[in-house]
């Protein structure tokens, strides 16, 4: 099993990369973690053979850009779409006329799941738990072929980020804040909170993505961040597009 970053930036797309998105390679499924403008690259990785899922975190812009580009792509074995409450009337006005082709156009199936209620439906073991943020998010746990992998977005240091996290194989945080940053108006990760979390849960290795466009605006920051991480936490990566985390 395998991760693949194809976008790692968060709010808008830069010469650093384009907005969030990732995917999780396994033997049966390609599983997706948001749909940020990364997404039209995951025909590179993903020929359609197997079933595609994407899991939503949230509905910010950055999150669900990409979502535009599915009508490029042919998914033999269909598209499962998992969102948090609500999502089916979300997606149904975000993904449809006049911003784009509707889900039932799309030249494959696509089913809607919300999770949690609709957790049971999905093949493989996820765990939800919401996430501090300014606005509704969730924080995924997947177990996949003997192996955990947590995803927390959008948000800063909380009990339930630790709980998703706590002896993870891979830990994927965002770092949207630069060292020393904190908003509690507006929670995000700095490298220094991430790899807190990823020590006091006892995660075997972390990769940090969702880099602030703004803030993060060159390598070389994101250089800084990973050297700052280190110091707290060693087994850390910072992601970039294209870059790849066997599991």
């Amino acid at each position: 099993m395998k991760v693949v970053f194809l976008g790692t930036n968060g709010w808008y797309d830069t010469g650093t990369g384009n907005t969030v998105c990732a995917l999780i390679k396994t033997a049966r499924y390609d599983i997706v973690l948001d749909a940020g403008y990364g997404l039209h690259k995951l025909n590179k990785y993903c020929d359609g053979s197997k079933p595609v899922f994407i899991l939503l975190s949230h509905y910010h812009i950055d999150h669900i850009a990409g979502l535009h580009t599915l009508v490029k792509f042919r998914f033999k074995k269909g598209l499962t779409i998992c969102a948090q409450k609500g999502g089916r009337k979300v997606l149904d006005t975000f993904v449809g006329r006049p911003f784009t082709v509707p889900l039932k156009k799309l030249p494959y199936p696509v089913k809607v799941l919300e999770l949690p209620s609709e957790i049971k439906n999905l093949p493989f073991k996820v765990k939800t738990l919401p996430l501090v943020h300014a606005d509704p998010v969730l924080g995924f746990r997947l177990e996949l072929e003997g192996k955990s992998v947590t995803y927390c977005t959008d948000t800063g240091y909380c009990p339930n980020a630790l709980e998703l996290a706590r002896g993870a194989d891979l830990l994927i945080t965002e770092c949207a804040h630069l060292p020393g940053e904190h908003n509690p108006a507006w929670p995000h990760f700095n490298p220094e909170t991430a790899a807190k979390l990823a020590l006091e849960a006892g995660a075997k290795r972390l990769a940090l993505t969702h880099f602030s466009a703004e803030r993060y605006h060159k390598p070389a920051l994101r250089a800084m961040a990973l050297r700052l991480a280190r110091r707290t936490f060693p087994r850390v990566t910072a992601a970039r597009d294209g870059s790849q985390v066997k599991v």
